[in-house]
């Protein structure tokens, strides 16, 4: 792997994997929780509206772009990051990271496109509130961080995306979308000294300048979130429940803590059928649709939330053993063996995902962006296997105890 900082700022890292596609992603700390003196929504709106023209290309020229070459252009957004991500024959590289710059760099936000975008965005807000299973986790982070911009909606509201004007993208992107607060990572099967170098002419071509005037458009400084703890039922009129159990957790700067509280995550709901949740709730008695434990990582802060979804009738039933699993993990350490199992399935699961050279391209993006480097495999992996039971109990006790926890429920 090659990694380094261009002149204007720009972090990067190219990585050789043997494979016939390539992939490659500008990743952008400026999500949600940065739209300060913006409309709620405007960050998602603006990695929308960035493919409607740039100085050299009309909408119809970027959407087919990589169409033609039988390649995929995507995006998305997140509380704290916006990502551009291309996956490509190799051959094609260099067209592929060549457009993301110019998407980030050069983006014109023509009206007429801007209006028709907005209808896109609305019915996509729209057809959010009618899927209860997926709005009720951003319900439950808008009423935990009540007070803080974490607490805002991705997507926005019908109203505030309505206020969003093209100035106002533009002027979003000329403060947010600066080099300094960017990293471009390259996965694939090239030479990586060529390919770093490639880099770098791309980066001196869209950002080229001052680097210090970048550095100095560089303002994020994230205040740690004081988080509302509350229970709330919201009657929706369904036959079907949905639940989100949880609470603040570790940020992305305490690295054993997070860790820990990703290993006990797995084992209370992660994936695989045999995690404790999944087995009870699902495998044993049929009582649910759909359990996770998920664990969101912030700069200052994290969110670790059982959810799941079932019929009315399973609520009581599904809520009181969740409560014992947690009870349990809080007031017994993992035997030796069972940490070890849970150690050797978290690993692998790691392996399986990272294998994929797109799933690894963005990992290292937000690696880049949250640790300033490309947090190894190995190292995870010591870090991983170095966790002790009373590591995992000790977090459990941290995240989940009882008067610790929130709670939300669509019925």
């Amino acid at each position: 792997m090659r990694s380094g900082i261009a002149g204007c700022g720009l972090r990067y890292a190219v990585l050789r994997r043997g494979a016939a596609a390539a992939c490659c992603a500008l990743s952008i700390k400026c999500g949600t929780r940065d739209e300060e003196g913006f409309n709620e929504g405007t960050a998602h709106f603006t990695e929308h509206a960035v493919f409607k023209g740039t100085r050299g290309k009309s909408a119809s020229v970027i959407s087919g772009r990589l169409d033609r070459l039988g390649g995929e252009l995507n995006a998305y957004t997140t509380k704290e990051d916006i990502v551009f991500h291309a996956t490509v024959l190799k051959e094609d590289l260099g067209k592929a990271s060549s457009l993301l710059m110019e998407l980030a760099s050069e983006a014109t936000f023509p009206e007429e496109e801007i209006e028709t975008e907005r209808g896109v965005v609305t019915d996509e807000i729209i057809s959010y509130k009618d899927s209860p299973a997926d709005e009720i986790y951003d319900r439950f982070e808008e009423l935990l961080f009540a007070r803080h911009p974490l607490g805002r909606s991705i997507l926005g509201t019908e109203k505030s995306v309505s206020g969003i004007s093209a100035e106002d993208l533009r002027r979003f992107v000329a403060e947010r979308f600066v080099p300094s607060r960017m990293a471009f990572t390259v996965v694939a099967d090239i030479d990586e000294a060529r390919m770093e170098q490639a880099v770098l002419r791309l980066a001196e071509k869209y950002f080229g300048g001052d680097p210090d005037e970048f550095i100095a458009k560089e303002t994020t400084v994230y205040a740690a979130p004081e988080a509302v703890r509350f229970e709330k039922t919201e009657d929706r009129g369904d036959h079907e429940a949905n639940a989100v159990i949880g609470g603040t957790a570790p940020s992305l700067r305490e690295d054993r803590e997070r860790i820990a509280a990703s290993l006990l995550c797995n084992v209370i709901g992660g994936p695989a059928s045999n995690s404790l949740l999944n087995d009870i709730l699902r495998e044993r008695n049929g009582w649910v649709y759909s359990v996770e434990c998920s664990y969101t990582q912030y700069a200052d802060t994290g969110v670790a939330a059982i959810s799941f979804g079932c019929d009315r009738p399973n609520l009581g039933r599904c809520m009181g053993n969740v409560s014992k699993v947690l009870r349990r993990l809080i007031e017994n350490p993992l035997s030796d063996r069972k940490l070890a199992a849970a150690q050797k399935q978290f690993l692998g699961q790691i392996a399986i995902s990272s294998d994929n050279n797109e799933t690894q391209c963005l990992s290292m993006g937000k690696s880049l962006l949250s640790f300033g480097k490309i947090v190894s495999n190995e190292e995870n992996r010591a870090l991983i296997m170095s966790l002790t039971a009373e590591e995992l109990r000790t977090g459990a006790e941290r995240i989940f105890a009882p008067e610790k926890l929130s709670k939300l429920i669509y019925v």
